[in-house]
């Protein structure tokens, strides 16, 4: 049960090891500048892969929870799902629902564990395989694997590193699920993880530093933290911590900018309609104003 990305490498790993019954996604949503409903990147693996999918909208109805039961699964694999389920689908397989998600909990419960992490300047981050219950995230960990966060990754790099984790973690927790014994999890240390708004996306150059270099990885690749250069809306897409002062938003030299304390370097970044370029070729032709805002 399983519907972006990050889901899909989960998808392929269980499908080589073992009997995927049926595959649950999310609905095809409109998309691209047609709006015509396109598959989830899960529903459209699944059916290159050959295996049954359903994509109900919701799992409330005495008729989606009896099929769900008439499946007689084992387990059920759940990563990024995006629908809630009740509990008669959780009671549903032998062994339950088991959750991957992409944090180590209970820190970073909810939609946006990835970003939030990124965001808030965490040393490490990690995978924990969850036996699913009623409640947001809350549930015992059966698996957990750590992983530092490295000083220039963004949030695309992360998932992808999580996504590979989480289908190797799971593959384990599946052959040796009898024996695992299920840790509650402890009830200090809980943060959640709010699902991203574009409001945050604007840079604000009188924060430090760090801070400011935390929000651009952060929200990499989606939805891309922003500033203007003149009147031109820009993402930046990457940057790193280096040495400079100067007035908040001040263009020190290249894409090296000053902030409320300290500075950064732009290393990626994207001019509205262009594609993403690093520093030499972004500023080919663009001229920065003296000072971003």
């Amino acid at each position: 049960m399983g519907t972006p990305d990050f889901s899909v490498p989960v998808l392929e790993a269980l499908a080589a090891a073992h009997e995927v019954v049926c595959v649950y996604s999310q609905p095809p949503r409109p998309a691209g500048r047609g709006k015509k409903d396109r598959p989830s990147p899960v529903q459209a693996r699944a059916e290159a892969l050959g295996l049954p999918v359903r994509h109900p909208t919701r799992l409330r109805s005495p008729e989606a929870q009896a099929e769900f039961a008439a499946l007689s699964a084992d387990v059920a694999v759940v990563v990024a799902y995006g629908l809630i389920l009740p509990q008669a689908v959780l009671d549903a397989p032998r062994h339950g629902c088991l959750n991957i998600h992409a944090s180590l909990l209970p820190r970073w419960r909810g939609a946006a564990p990835i970003h939030r992490a990124i965001m808030a300047g965490d040393a490490e981050t990690g995978i924990c395989i969850m036996q699913m219950e009623a409640g947001l995230d809350t549930g015992p960990v059966l698996l957990r694997e750590a992983t530092p966060i490295g000083p220039e990754e963004t949030t695309g790099a992360l998932h992808d590193r999580l996504s590979g984790m989480g289908a190797r973690l799971i593959l384990s927790a599946l052959s040796r699920l009898p024996d695992l014994v299920p840790a509650p999890q402890p009830e200090t240390g809980v943060t959640y993880a709010a699902k991203i708004d574009k409001a945050e996306a604007r840079i604000d150059w009188s924060a430090p530093a760090t801070e400011v270099d935390r929000l651009i990885r952060g929200l990499s690749p989606f939805p891309g933290a922003w500033c203007l250069a003149g009147e031109e809306r820009v993402k930046l897409l990457a940057s790193r911590l280096v040495e400079g002062q100067g007035a908040p938003g001040q263009v020190l030299g290249g894409l090296r900018v000053a902030c409320g304390t300290g500075a950064i370097e732009i290393t990626l970044a994207q001019r509205e309609g262009k594609r993403a370029m690093v520093p030499d070729d972004f500023l080919r032709g663009f001229a920065l104003p003296e000072r971003l805002s």
